[in-house]
């Protein structure tokens, strides 16, 4: 799990850093392959996270971001039957994804180096 939390932050970092960059290079819309890799590798972290039971606790922010994102996956399979709402929501997602991989690649990081380094400060 360790192995695991530490790796999974850096690859946020590292996935997003780069996707600036790539970003301002680009002249054109590829920019947006950026936030299908972004956002790839940061679906795969939740599944393992959920399915692993890492740091899933019902008042942890970790869970309240799933919640959002699976609030987001059901908004985009109703859109598939209703082209202005995917339309909307792809509107929003434009502006709202960097946003959401930045709290996430920030979730990653605390978990690692604040709740994991300092086990015993979390008992009260």
């Amino acid at each position: 799990m360790r192995k695991f939390k530490l790796i999974d932050a850096w690859i946020n970092i590292v996935l997003i850093i780069g996707a600036v960059i790539f970003s301002l290079a680009s002249h054109d819309f590829d920019f947006i392959y950026s936030y299908f890799i972004v956002g790839g590798w940061q679906v795969f972290s939740m599944l393992t996270h959920t399915l692993c039971n890492w740091f899933i606790e019902p008042s942890e922010a970790r869970l309240r971001y799933h919640y959002i994102v699976l609030i987001i996956a059901a908004f985009a399979l109703i859109g598939a039957l209703f082209n202005t709402l995917l339309f909307c929501l792809m509107a929003f997602l434009l502006f709202a994804a960097p946003f959401m991989a930045c709290y996430y690649a920030y979730l990653c990081y605390k978990e690692y180096y604040i709740k994991m380094r300092r086990p015993l400060s979390l008992l009260r």
